[in-house]
């Protein structure tokens, strides 16, 4: 399919969602995607981390940033989303697979994040919102790209042609007292994993998903984070390489499984956490 081992990637497009911050996790795949030679189609909502306490970045730098990392004759198309709409998935896919040819990844970084609480202080708009986007969309845009027409000509004894990579969350490995909303969430989609993946598998497409573990993407950071000094603190010396995650870590994992490297991983959960130290 490529002829550049150098560039793994090359003739392909990945979808990436949530690319808005030059410190998210969905920068640095996009940013490791392109390096690999593939085309990026693009989505961004940048209106969400205005509300947050790091704020929004100015989207034509986030996106310029990444262009200039494409391979020669890669491209680069970006629609903005809200993906608490539920018609948003279908329109996302069909734009940018109409502007550049048939989209052979996605990966789903977008999330809401923070407003949420505990489990006494929930709320049904909060569990609403946070499922809208973090559950819901997920999937429906994993049910666009995989009816992309293409997919159907694959037949068993030929590679998988298609990755689709979701984002989990540490729900699976202990508690996230103050997060109920999110959490449910993630964990909404480990419990549809399995069943999406088998299902796609017979499309070539091969779904897993990653937990990125404590990622440090701004919300982490003593100035301008949403965190306590304490909590921080708390967050930090559980790592026992010295170092909070940073974006890149998971985006190392997720580049791979987009790769052909990463075809005989199926329905997985695969956490990329760094030794992690959990506590109660």
């Amino acid at each position: 399919m490529h002829t550049d081992s150098t560039l793994p990637l090359q003739g392909r497009t990945a979808l990436v969602t949530g690319v808005s911050r030059h410190r998210g996790i969905a920068f640095a795949v996009a940013s490791r995607l392109a390096r690999m030679g593939a085309s990026l189609a693009l989505t961004h909502h940048g209106a969400h981390d205005a509300t947050q306490p790091w704020g929004a970045d100015d989207q034509a730098s986030v996106t310029a940033a990444l262009r200039e990392q494409l391979a020669p004759g890669a491209r680069l198309a970006e629609v903005p989303a809200d993906l608490a709409d539920p018609a948003a998935p279908d329109r996302v896919v069909g734009e940018l697979a109409a502007e550049l040819g048939h989209l052979d990844a996605l990966v789903c970084v977008h999330a809401r994040s923070g407003g949420d609480a505990a489990l006494p202080e929930q709320t049904a708009d909060l569990l609403d919102g946070h499922w809208q986007v973090n559950a819901r969309s997920t999937l429906l845009l994993t049910r666009a790209f995989a009816a992309q027409p293409g997919f159907d000509r694959w037949r068993p004894g030929e590679e998988p042609p298609g990755r689709v990579v979701w984002i989990s969350s540490g729900q699976h490995l202990g508690p996230m007292r103050e997060e109920i909303a999110y959490t449910a969430s993630k964990g909404a989609l480990l419990g549809a994993l399995r069943s999406v993946a088998d299902h796609l598998l017979e499309r070539g497409i091969v779904v897993n998903a990653v937990n990125p573990g404590p990622v440090n993407t701004g919300y982490l950071d003593v100035e301008g984070g949403d965190r306590s000094a304490e909590v921080i603190t708390q967050v930090a010396s559980a790592f026992p390489t010295g170092r909070m995650g940073e974006p890149d870590d998971p985006a190392r994992l997720i580049a791979w499984l987009v790769s052909d490297e990463g075809r005989w991983v199926v329905g997985q959960v695969l956490d990329t956490e760094g030794g992690f130290r959990r506590w109660a």
